[in-house]
């Protein structure tokens, strides 16, 4: 089988927001995709993205390594998009992350699957102070150890219809009369398209320039965390303040927040996530990108209308948002 040719494909993590639109590019490129999760009855919904058989859901938790071992049974290439936002009963990081991707990329190793795309995050980092940076980046280097030929894909925040960034914060916004401006809403962000994140995967599991390296996925704009929120603001038509929050006062809130995550709810904040806002979310300068593989980026207000509106003061037929200038400062 040459290195262009799809075969079969083990996909990991593939039932949630991004790993829907990736099994979708996948199965178009040709793949048969066997969608590794860990609650396939949950995942049938995704055979209606390729043909007739095309896409099979099977059981798997990656901390197993007999689980991982029956999934890339017959594959030819494999893709991790398991990753967990925060911890608690369902997973902590280091197992997610750094245990279960070793697994699968020694697996992948020994049995020589040299294509492995493996979907790490913009803040990677073995040295970070928050928990989910940091083993994001250790995971990184345990699959580069156990198989140099993996090629790593970093994107800042995605955003689409069904993300959990811009949907959070228009809730909030219908919700609450203030929304949160950690750090004064200073921290950089560069917002990058479901779509094209999905197709940078099928490009670079086909490509053998792609093979033992690492990109760093962002959108056409660098967006300030104020100027995401005030944009939101403009098109839900929606009049909460942005309130300031230091750092510090951010991060004791989301220890307190997080402390839902111990009985299964999903927290609002956390302090790991407070931590991630000290660094800015943006592509390093030289780093390879998307148009290393041939994507021209999408532009965050492209999309971000089609799916806002449901949001908006008097819904999808109301009159046009207000003026950017009428938005808090």
């Amino acid at each position: 089988m040459s290195d262009t040719t799809p075969g079969l494909v083990t996909v990991f993590g593939g039932s949630g927001f991004v790993g829907t639109q990736v099994v979708r590019a996948l199965a178009k490129q040709g793949w048969r995709v066997k969608v590794a999760v860990r609650r396939p009855n949950l995942a049938q919904d995704l055979r209606v993205n390729g043909d007739v058989g095309q896409i099979q859901p099977v059981r798997c938790d990656i901390t197993r390594p007999a689980d991982v071992e029956a999934a890339l049974k017959g594959a030819t290439a494999a893709v991790n998009l398991v990753g967990l936002l925060f911890e608690g009963p369902g997973g902590k990081f280091a197992k997610s992350h750094i245990e279960g991707a070793r697994t699968i990329a020694e697996t992948c190793a020994a049995h020589g699957i040299a294509r492995f795309v493996h979907i790490s995050a913009i803040g990677a980092d073995a040295g970070s102070e928050a928990a989910y940076g940091r083993t994001k980046g250790e995971a990184e280097q345990a699959i580069l150890a156990a198989l140099p030929t993996a090629t790593i894909l970093r994107p800042s925040i995605v955003f689409g219809a069904g993300d959990g960034f811009l949907n959070r914060f228009a809730s909030m916004a219908t919700l609450s009369p203030a929304l949160p401006l950690i750090g004064g809403g200073k921290t950089k962000f560069q917002p990058v398209y479901v779509g094209d994140v999905a197709e940078a995967v099928a490009r670079a599991i086909v490509s053998p320039h792609a093979q033992g390296k690492t990109y760093e996925l962002g959108g056409p704009a660098v967006w300030s965390f104020k100027d995401i929120l005030t944009y939101i603001l403009r098109e839900t038509n929606r009049s909460p303040i942005l309130a300031p929050i230091p750092v510090f006062a951010a991060a004791t809130l989301g220890r307190v927040a997080g402390l839902t995550a111990m009985v299964g709810i999903p927290p609002v904040l956390t302090r790991d996530q407070v931590l991630m806002l000290k660094v800015d979310n943006v592509v390093s300068p030289g780093a390879l990108g998307l148009a290393d593989l041939g994507i021209e980026a999408t532009g965050l207000e492209a999309i971000a209308p089609s799916y806002l509106w449901r949001y908006r003061r008097g819904g999808q037929f109301a009159e046009n948002p207000r003026d950017p200038e009428t938005l808090p400062a």
